[in-house]
């Protein structure tokens, strides 16, 4: 199957994003009826708003024992960290990946690696910027839990930021997913921190640029050998 030019360019969008374009597309005519220059400036809004909303096609590693990123952005923190109490996931500190979403990033959540959902939990909190280390415990954030075949445990928290008003998690409690199943979406730039099992070393850096549901964070097998520079 070839790939098209239009293709490239043009993306699906989320249903989430069809009621944002609505209004700024009405907006726009509005002020094209008021003076054409501001009306280029909301055509050009319109067309960032569905960009914001995009929800291309991914295509996912198949290879067992693969986690990929659950989300499009830039590695910000590597470090160990206790995981919200919430997910109950113990109190032991998991190796934490955090993954920043600029508002130019798509913001459509992919699962890391395919298993159970055990635990869907909602915190309100603050909104702070999510590119901070103290965003983990104090902004808004829902986080899920998700049993391997395995039995091994990770999580996955998707935190609010400073112009993050909203979190969308579709997911539900006892419901299996693929690796790289969409699960949920951030309104609008934000962050998520992935919590990798025990002993699971990850595959990335800081600063590494990461495709939601397509670049690899970390084996589960144990396979690949941990990512230079990596857990500070």
């Amino acid at each position: 199957m070839s790939v098209s030019m239009m293709s490239t360019f043009v993306k699906p969008m989320h249903p989430e994003g069809r009621k944002f374009v609505a209004i700024a597309a009405a907006i726009t005519v509005v002020l094209f009826l008021l003076w054409e220059p501001l009306g280029w400036i909301g055509a050009g809004l319109t067309i960032w708003v569905y960009y914001f909303f995009r929800d291309p096609v991914r295509v996912t590693p198949t290879r067992p024992g693969l986690m990929v990123s659950p989300a499009d952005g830039v590695v910000s923190l590597l470090e160990p960290a206790v995981p919200p109490a919430e997910l109950e996931l113990g109190d032991a500190p998991m190796t934490r990946v955090s993954v920043f979403m600029s508002v130019f990033n798509c913001h459509v959540n992919r699962l890391p690696a395919e298993g159970r959902i055990t635990k869907v939990a909602y915190r309100p909190g603050k909104f702070l910027n999510a590119s901070l280390d103290k965003a983990s415990e104090d902004n808004e954030r829902n986080g899920i839990a998700v049993e391997l075949a395995d039995g091994r445990k990770y999580g996955t928290v998707q935190i609010a930021g400073l112009v993050a008003r909203r979190i969308l998690c579709w997911s539900k409690e006892g419901q299996h997913l693929q690796t790289g199943e969409r699960f949920g979406l951030i309104r609008f730039g934000s962050r998520l921190d992935i919590y990798l099992p025990e002993g699971v070393q990850p595959q990335v850096c800081i600063g590494q640029t990461m495709i939601a549901g397509e670049t690899v964070i970390a084996d589960l097998t144990g396979q690949a050998p941990a990512c230079v520079g990596g857990i500070r």
